[in-house]
């Protein structure tokens, strides 16, 4: 069951109980790890502190961050959003601050700014990392609470917007490669929100999977073997390659559910994997050498996944996997620990 949060939108019960909804925008929370993403996004949210939001390419960092913006008293204030990578350069600067008439050629109205339309409210910066470095300084000012000026515009303008920024690049990288500005990445990295990818939260995985079929057809089902399938798949593209293959398959299926042989041959290759003995035999090898590296630290879960070279994320995936309960002042010996 999902942790209840207190957004009055949340759509629970409409949509089944590990659904909410921020303005439409529907997202799963019924692995522990969303659950502590948002617990952490609902306990930030008041404040008018930058957030920076990190992940993989798809793996729902837009969600997270419309969910920052409805828990915060900006909810009723508008929330505006630009996709830093999808604008050439010599236009990012005249969408994020605007222009006046006749500014440049084609310019034959003025048009108010992302930071304009976004006062009092939330401006969310998508794909932040792909930002000139033109474009950082002048947004860095912004920042700073400096008015800025419309292209061709000679009166200041002043803003007070909330900054939502995500990227999938690793900034810090770019900082010490000169492709992003130090000062800059302080200023919108003042609170920073991890999303795991959606190989590390399997729990999500056939809930957002039910979520898309009943928006492609409703009434559309998974068969079990269909499910078995899709948690044991490692998801590279994360929730938006979900999205797209459920869309895919709510046209293959031809009867009242999805079946494993819908699904593309990669899919059913790792399950006939799966259940191949010789694959169980490894699976069991896994399973000691995690008890093993779990008994060596009495339990404590981040020195056995650094003992493994694995995140702890990933050790808790296969913990739950293998049906097995840890404290730190007790070690399972066997698989069906209580």
């Amino acid at each position: 069951m999902v942790t209840p949060f207190r957004k009055s939108n949340s759509k629970g019960s409409a949509q089944g109980p590990n659904v909410c909804s921020f303005v439409g925008m529907p997202a799963v929370v019924a692995s522990d790890a969303m659950r502590d993403v948002m617990r952490f996004v609902e306990k930030i949210a008041p404040s008018n502190a930058a957030v920076l939001i990190t992940g993989e390419s798809g793996s729902g960092k837009e969600v997270v961050a419309r969910a920052l913006h409805e828990y915060s008293g900006r909810s009723a204030k508008p929330w505006i959003d630009i996709n830093c990578a999808a604008l050439p350069d010599h236009l990012l600067e005249s969408e994020l601050f605007g222009y006046e008439k006749g500014a440049f050629s084609g310019a034959d109205t003025t048009k108010p700014g992302m930071f304009e339309l976004a006062h009092s409210g939330t401006l969310f910066l998508d794909e932040i990392g792909d930002l000139n470095l033109k474009s950082q300084s002048k947004l860095l000012r912004v920042l700073d609470g400096w008015p800025h000026y419309r292209l061709g515009g000679t009166r200041k303008v002043e803003v007070n917007v909330r900054i939502v920024a995500a990227t999938n690049a690793d900034l810090e990288k770019e900082v010490r490669l000169g492709k992003f500005r130090n000062d800059l990445f302080h200023r919108l990295n003042q609170v920073r929100v991890a999303v795991p990818p959606l190989r590390e939260r399997p729990d999500d995985i056939v809930p957002l999977a039910k979520l898309f079929l009943q928006r492609e057809k409703p009434g559309l089902t998974i068969s079990s073997e269909a499910m078995e399938a899709l948690v044991i798949y490692p998801w590279p593209g994360n929730v938006r390659e979900l999205r797209s293959l459920m869309a895919l398959v709510a046209v293959m299926a031809e009867g009242p559910d999805v079946r494993l042989d819908n699904l593309p041959e990669e899919f059913r290759a790792m399950r006939r994997e799966s259940a191949d003995p010789e694959s169980h035999s490894l699976d069991r090898l896994e399973q000691e050498v995690i008890l093993n590296a779990l008994a060596q630290t009495e339990g404590r879960r981040d020195r056995a996944a650094a003992m493994l070279g694995i995140s702890r994320r990933t050790l808790i995936r296969k913990l739950k996997v293998y049906g097995v309960r840890t404290t730190r002042s007790h070690v399972c010996d066997g698989l069906d620990c209580n």
